[in-house]
């Protein structure tokens, strides 16, 4: 996430970057949606769903943007390289070696350049090599931007663990546990459970919980003390798995709607759940931090803002769909954190291996996501530390760090498995960094340097629409205010207990 440049990998087409997008922000989120939109209203929840998809478009277009910018700046860099070299070739003299060494280099990095400058100076802003967000926070910040923007994507990526520690456990306990005796037909038919009732004999709920987050550590913990990589099959099973679960649950719900056993009766407004509401949106539109490996890729980038919108157009359409038959086919107090557990009771679907399907999802799907977001996490801890020639001793690379990245998200899933809360402060703290703030900071800053580099003249061809400085000026406003109105609105709600 944090890396270099890296290689760009297999061209595709922008339809199918498309689908890549759509599938990349369409995920675990979407799950806690409808419970944070019976909870908040159904006006209030479509209004700010609209302005958040608009503001997260907007940051989005900042970032292809700040990507085009960076291009640029390596080009120029490597172009003012290899006049020094020549300089120095030519003043003393050039061996064998070095024209070997020289036609090695040209093989290797400029060939590409070189085909672009031939087209013309605009295609300097060419997205063809993968500068990735920490990259770019390198080439554009200060030092103390740099810590800042890796401080909020770790903060963001242990949310995002916390979350995932939190969801699989949750799905096994609820799915196997029943006062009733009856496996799959306890979660969803109104009755609500204590983490202190029983589960199993004398084990209760709370403990089943956190045997079930103990099995899963001890069987997904160890691979953040590796490198794993997501392979391109496993990414096709688990978005199909994952498109499988949302359109039954769309049509199921439908179904109940249009048979008249609907039973929601939302409120239009209801303001005491707008902090959790505002994080699970930011939260289900994140994108912006895996930009970089869904962008360059395209083989044609001349209308990819267009795509974006597209792709924001259908994404809110989605949301809206999923979270408007859950909360008009469910009672609001019926409602699950995870939404997939009220389709696992026997009255909304009869098919036992449809119910299962539904209630395990989760565990399918984030647990093969789980090692590689620590992986992730893992290595921004060794970025944010390291220094220039340095290295690590094999104690802290191998054991400190991967354990400073695996217990924190343990623990705060043991302490909590309210799954709503933890999107919602993960989505309103550091997801509200690196959606609005880091994108906003990338456009100004890289702005200025293009100008400085390049003149005022020069034009990148991937400028946002929304070029005007009042616009950063307003994502700055929005990113600030939300942290301001989050936080009061926490510390109003604890005085209030």
């Amino acid at each position: 996430m944090a890396g270099g440049i890296t290689d760009t990998g297999e061209l595709y087409s922008p339809y199918v970057g498309l689908v890549y997008m759509f599938n990349l922000i369409v995920g675990t989120g979407a799950l806690t949606m409808p419970k944070a939109f019976a909870t908040a209203g159904w006006l209030v929840s479509l209004v700010l769903l609209m302005f958040l998809g608009f503001m997260s478009y907007m940051t989005t277009t900042f970032v292809v943007e700040a990507m085009a910018a960076a291009n640029a700046q390596l080009r120029w860099k490597r172009r003012e390289k290899r006049k020094d070299d020549e300089d120095e070739d030519s003043s003393s003299g050039v061996s064998d070696s070095d024209v070997l060494l020289q036609d090695g280099y040209e093989r290797a990095e400029t060939c590409p350049i070189l085909s672009v400058q031939r087209r013309g100076s605009a295609n300097i802003f060419e997205i063809t090599e993968r500068v990735e967000m920490g990259q770019m926070a390198s080439m554009f910040f200060n030092k103390v931007g740099v810590n800042l923007f890796y401080f909020c994507i770790i903060i963001y990526l242990y949310g995002d663990l916390a979350i995932y520690a939190a969801a699989v456990p949750v799905s096994l306990m609820q799915v196997t546990c029943s006062v009733t005796g009856n496996h799959s037909c306890s979660v969803g038919d109104g009755t609500k459970y204590n983490d202190t009732d029983k589960c199993w004999g004398s084990i209760r709920r709370i403990d089943a919980y956190r045997l079930y987050l103990a099995a899963f550590t001890l069987l997904l913990g160890p691979f953040t003390f590796f490198n794993v990589q997501k392979t391109k099959y496993l990414q096709i099973m688990t978005s199909l798995m994952r498109w499988i679960a949302f359109i039954f649950m769309i049509i199921l719900a439908l179904i109940r709607i249009s048979r008249g056993q609907a039973e929601g009766h939302p409120s239009m407004a209801q303001l005491s759940g707008i902090r959790n509401l505002f994080g699970v949106c930011v939260y289900s539109f994140m994108c912006q931090h895996s930009l970089p490996s869904l962008i360059t890729p395209i083989s044609k980038k001349k209308h990819v803002n267009k795509l974006v919108l597209l792709d924001y157009i259908l994404i809110l359409a989605f949301y809206s769909l999923l979270s408007f038959t859950a909360i008009y086919c469910f009672r609001n107090d019926i409602l699950v954190d995870m939404y997939t557990l009220n389709f696992t009771n026997c009255e909304i679907i009869s098919v036992a291996f449809i119910r299962y399907f539904l209630g395990l999802f989760p565990v399918f799907t984030i647990s093969t996501n789980f090692p590689i977001i620590a992986v992730t996490l893992r290595n921004n801890w060794k970025t944010l530390f390291h220094r220039e020639g340095g290295t690590y001793p094999w104690v802290v690379d191998r054991i400190v760090f991967p354990a400073i990245t695996l217990i924190p998200p343990v623990l705060v899933a043991f302490c909590t498995h309210d799954l709503e809360s933890l999107v919602g402060i993960t989505g309103a703290y550091a997801g509200n960094g690196i959606q609005y703030l880091i994108p906003a900071f990338l456009a100004y800053c890289s702005r200025k340097d293009t100008q400085l580099v390049f003149g005022s003249e020069t034009v990148n061809k991937h400028l946002s629409p929304f070029r005007h400085s009042f616009w950063i000026v307003f994502v700055f406003i929005w990113g600030f205010s939300c942290f301001v109105f989050v936080t009061a609105n926490i510390v109003l709600s604890e005085s209030k207990l």
